[in-house]
């Protein structure tokens, strides 16, 4: 029985349509099964049945197989952005071969609807397979989980997500931004007998054709150092099929081959007949998963262990004040609106303060004729961790709509009496009236690469600009990606341990390699004990040594109450990447230094006027938004600054010193417990302003 409250059910619509949403919902949840039946979704190539052997490594039963085939029986390809077909007559074998049933569906549609991300379309390709896994759903309710073999491909892996997200299930990516060398070279030794059926890139011609990946594997990687051709395939440069794999119970033998060629794009391709052979002994072997942490990220590990952490210095005894109310904020500049401290303190509830609060938050979006799409990030305090499926409910069916969610950040810490959640936000204003430039990445799928989205948020929302390119950060804690469970630790201490610390950041990492935007603009690391914060320094002065950058001031450090899921550290902030032009001359290049410099003093006289040191002041797009990082123990200090300084200031601080300040108008408030810099010094203030030229 799901209990809702009248609110909800009014402003939201019926209770039985959010009864099924909330189950729907549920199954993205925390509570995600670790052990997982699923069915795989097979085209015959390697990577679909490598994939089903990481996926019976990690634990997860087989059920089912799936395929997707032309609906013209005598047609080899079909031209599919997402299917390959070449081979597809072989495809009823792999029922005996492993053991289960297969279900298959006939391609009807075509590939209409070909942005990355994808939304429900008709006629499209998606929506045979979304009726081929909703009827497998029915026939096998204890279902899940689907395999997927997506390497590389976000076209592929957006499609498989969308279909599961609307049935309830959990895409499974084990060899999702895997790399291919490695990737490949494991293939090989898997006792995988995938063999070439298809050609299609220089230095590959019909000679190759019948080869197995193991006899093709040292070609492949002189191609890829002469051209650049992906090693496994995955710019389409070759397909293949599989014969046998470790866990099948019969194999596949080639009693007739016929080569096809299309000499009108250099592409050729295999048409083969098969017949089932048994197998002497099936084999049991479990595929190993990656290394946790990458060479990097071990090295940062290792360096942490074998050197000695400082003690923390810590604020004195704070006393918690009562009765302060922070301020809502509207923030507009040339790029992005920013709404900072809504809440609704008069609500009893906190469903209904969220309710409140999102209500707040159309009607000052209708203000600026924004939709909701337009929201990139979002802050999400609550004054009690435990309350934060209640809080989840609401903020998923604000969110449902849009394919690419904004990014979030939520932390339990103190907030004004009867304040039971706060949100701020910021919304990225359409370039000149013109359409929304927004970008990013929500990944669903569980994976070796990092933790996949348990709810309604993107790991980051990219914003394009024509000088710069600025994405917001999701938090990441450690939680281990194929499993999505925490380390167990040894440790009798509450605060985060060294692998636990190196881990988060290696996922904020990824997410930052994954979108190209890799520059330092603020990083905020919320700690739940203070015995963590020189460990997150540590961490963090070694990994921007060995990524060769210079922005350790960029780093806030925090204490808060609670962390998601019971995390002890979690990193996130927003990075950025400069743009120049290919073309400009030197004229040009010196107008923007000069630019540049004229935006830059203004920063720094503001800074000096008020007596602030900045740690770091990060110069974005020549001069158009500096990022400042700096901290104050003065009240008078930080109060002349925010009189003098535009453009969007956050401060966090404790709730007794943001109560004490008087200009907090124009200002995004985070009540923290404590507050340190890079060095792990402690603060009463910690600011992070960006100033828009």
């Amino acid at each position: 029985m799901v209990f809702v409250d009248p609110a909800f059910s009014h402003r939201y619509g019926s209770v039985p349509h959010i009864e099924r949403w909330l189950s729907i919902f549920r199954l993205h949840s925390d509570l995600e099964d670790t052990e997982m039946k699923f069915v795989a979704l097979i085209s015959g190539g390697k990577d679909s049945f490598y994939n089903i052997h990481h996926c019976i490594s990690q634990g997860h039963e087989l059920i089912a197989l799936a395929n997707l085939y032309p609906a013209a029986p005598d047609r080899d390809e079909i031209d599919s952005f997402m299917f390959q077909t070449v081979g597809h007559d072989i495809i009823d074998s792999y029922s005996e071969c492993v053991g289960v049933p297969l279900y298959r569906q006939k391609i009807s549609g075509t590939s209409k609807n070909q942005h990355l991300e994808y939304s429900k379309t008709k006629e499209d390709e998606i929506e045979d397979l979304y009726i081929l896994l909703d009827l497998i759903k029915q026939k096998h309710p204890e279902v899940v989980g689907v395999s997927c073999g997506a390497i590389l491909s976000h076209y592929q892996r957006t499609r498989v997500e969308s279909v599961c997200g609307r049935l309830g299930l959990t895409s499974l990516t084990y060899l999702w931004q895997r790399n291919q060398l490695e990737l490949m070279g494991e293939m090989c030794n898997s006792g995988l007998d995938a063999r070439i059926i298809k050609v299609a890139a220089i230095g590959l011609n019909e000679t190759h054709l019948g080869k197995s990946i193991q006899q093709l594997y040292p070609q492949l990687i002189k191609l890829n150092q002469m051209y650049d051709v992906h090693i496994c395939g995955e710019g389409g440069e070759f397909e293949t099929i599989v014969l046998d794999a470790s866990f099948f119970k019969k194999r596949l033998v080639v009693v007739h081959k016929e080569v096809v060629a299309d000499s009108t794009d250099d592409v050729s391709y295999l048409r083969i007949k098969v017949e089932l052979e048994d197998k002497e002994e099936v084999s049991k072997d479990m595929l190993e998963s990656p290394s946790l942490l990458d060479e990097m990220f071990e090295e940062i590990k290792d360096e942490l262990e074998n050197s000695e952490t400082k003690p923390s210095t810590t604020c004195s005894n704070i006393v918690k004040s009562t009765g302060v109310s922070n301020v809502t904020s509207v923030v507009s500049t040339p790029d992005v609106l920013y709404i900072s401290n809504l809440t609704s303190p008069k609500e009893l509830t906190i469903q209904l303060q969220t309710l409140s609060i999102f209500e707040q938050l159309k009607k000052l979006l209708d203000e600026h004729n924004l939709s909701v799409n337009y929201i990139k990030h979002v802050t999400l305090l609550l004054s009690d961790m435990s309350q934060f499926s209640q809080i989840n409910d609401v903020y998923a069916k604000f969110f449902e709509e849009y394919y690419l969610p904004p990014s979030r950040i939520c932390v339990g810490t103190e907030l004004p009496e009867k304040t039971l959640v706060q949100l701020s936000c910021e919304v990225i204003l359409a370039s000149g009236g013109g359409p929304l430039s927004k970008e990013g990445i929500h990944i669903r799928s569980r994976s070796y690469w990092a933790p996949h989205n348990i709810g309604p948020y993107s790991q980051s929302i990219v914003e394009r600009h024509p000088d710069y390119l600025s994405a917001s950060l999701s938090g990441q804690i450690p939680l281990i990606p194929s499993t999505m469970d925490f380390l167990p630790s040894n440790s009798e201490e509450s605060g985060a341990t060294i692998i636990d610390s190196a881990l988060s950041l290696q996922h904020l990492h990824r997410v930052m390699e994954l979108i190209k935007v890799c520059q330092i603009g603020s990083i905020i690391c919320f700690v739940t004990d203070s015995t963590s914060v020189q460990l997150a320094s540590a961490t963090w002065d070694k990994y921007i040594s060995s990524v060769g950058g210079n922005q350790n001031g960029t780093l806030v450090i925090v204490q808060v109450k609670q962390l998601p899921r019971g995390a002890t550290i979690e990193w996130g902030g927003f990075s950025y990447e400069n743009i120049v032009g290919m073309y400009e001359d030197d004229d040009e290049e010196e107008k923007y230094i000069d630019r540049s410099n004229l935006e830059r003093s203004k920063v720094d006289l503001i800074l000096k006027e008020t007596s602030m040191t900045a740690t770091a002041v990060q110069n974005i797009g020549r001069g158009k938004l500096f990022a400042t990082t700096t901290f104050s123990n003065d009240h008078t200090e930080i109060d002349n600054f925010l009189r003098k300084a535009s453009g969007k200031v956050q401060i966090l601080a404790n709730m007794t010193h943001i109560g004490s300040l008087k200009d907090s108008k124009q200002v995004e408030f985070t009540p923290v417990d404590n507050v340190y810099d890079h060095n792990g010094t402690s603060f009463k203030f910690g600011v992070v302003w960006k100033y828009y030229s």
